[in-house]
This record gives structure tokens, C-alpha cells and sequence, in this order.
């Protein structure tokens, strides 16, 4: 049995579409991140996404765990034309609802579906379970991506796993057994 430990960034405080862009987390409240390395093995394997806010997370919880080369497969939604936009600012609302509302193959201009990144994410996480079987792994990403990855657990539709909050600092406990995943916790704080 594997077992994934997908935590979410400190919090970049943005009040818009952030996906791609390179925004830095904060990371200040130094009692939350003692309590969330304290929660997480200690001899796990820790890899995040490229992005600033994801690497710099992951270097906060990494004391003595071994430190996996940051991987862009981890990354957040593509945004395209709607990145650091405040929804309701975004012109063509009938489109953003559709992204949203049916999750799927619908795509904001210049970005990517929800299928895409679901697509990226779960080739991502096949990677890390091929080189590493049987170990744990703490993989610091972002909403969308931890979401691909409770849709699959839950094999649920992807508007169904937008029901689920992904808070920042949060804990997604998943357990690959057999040729499945199984959802241990959903956004937890601890």
C-alpha cells in the first residue's frame, strides 16, 4: 500500500483566478506548519509543484524527510485568459459558469480543461507511485489538482468533487491498495 498525503499551500491571499501564476504563499503562522509537519511521516517522501507557493510549503514541512525534485505535473489549473481575474469581472460569464458547473472538456480561453489537468495530475501521481512503491508521499499541490485526485478516489464526477473544500495547510489522505485509491481523509486541519 502507497500512501499520499496531498497537502494544499500556505495561502497566497489573491482574491482571484490563481493558477499558473508564481504567487508566494504565507507562511508566517509557525504554529499551523509545526502541526502539520508534526501530523505528516516523517519518513516520507516530499515533492511539490514547481510553483513558488507549492516549493516553498514543502520546504517548510521537509525537515528530515527526503526532498523529491519539484514536478510541473502537480501544478494548479490552467487559467489561460481568466488568470488573477476576479470571477465576476470575467467577461464571458456563460463560459465561466460552464466551467465550473460542467466540469469536463470545457476550457477557458487559452487554458486547460478539467480533463486536462486531471489527465496531468493522475500521470503525475502514476510516476511517483511506479518509482516509489510502498512508500508514503507528501505531494504539495493546489485545489484543482488535490480535487483530480478525490474525484478519482471517490470515483465521483468532477462537479460532485467540487463539492469539497481543499483548504489551505489542509491534509488529503489518499491509500493506493491494490489497483485503487481510497479516500482516508478529505480536507483536514490539523
Amino acid at each position: 500500500m502507497s500512501r499520499f498525503y496531498w497537502v494544499r499551500h500556505g495561502p497566497t491571499h489573491a482574491k482571484s483566478m490563481v493558477g499558473w501564476s508564481d504567487l508566494p504563499a504565507d507562511l508566517s503562522d509557525d504554529a499551523q506548519i509545526a502541526r502539520l509537519s508534526a501530523h505528516l511521516p516523517g519518513d516520507a517522501l516530499v515533492i511539490s509543484s514547481d510553483l513558488i507557493r507549492a516549493r516553498a510549503t514543502a520546504d517548510a514541512l521537509n525537515g528530515p524527510r527526503t526532498r523529491l525534485p519539484d514536478d510541473p505535473n502537480l501544478r494548479e489549473i490552467h487559467f489561460g485568459d481568466w488568470e488573477l481575474q476576479v470571477f465576476d469581472k470575467i467577461p464571458d460569464q456563460e463560459h465561466l459558469r460552464a466551467f465550473w458547473e460542467n466540469p469536463g472538456d470545457v476550457r477557458p480561453p487559452g487554458g486547460e480543461s478539467w480533463h486536462e489537468v486531471s489527465n496531468r495530475v493522475s500521470a503525475g501521481a502514476a510516476r511517483l507511485l511506479a518509482a516509489h512503491p510502498g512508500r508514503d508521499i507528501i505531494a504539495v499541490a493546489h485545489f484543482g489538482a488535490i480535487l483530480t485526485q478525490v474525484q478519482q478516489a471517490l470515483e465521483v464526477t468532477a462537479y460532485e468533487a467540487f463539492a469539497h473544500r481543499i483548504d489551505n495547510l489542509s491534509v488529503t489522505e489518499l491509500h493506493w491498495q491494490g489497483n485503487r485509491w481510497h479516500a482516508q481523509a478529505i480536507n483536514h486541519l490539523p
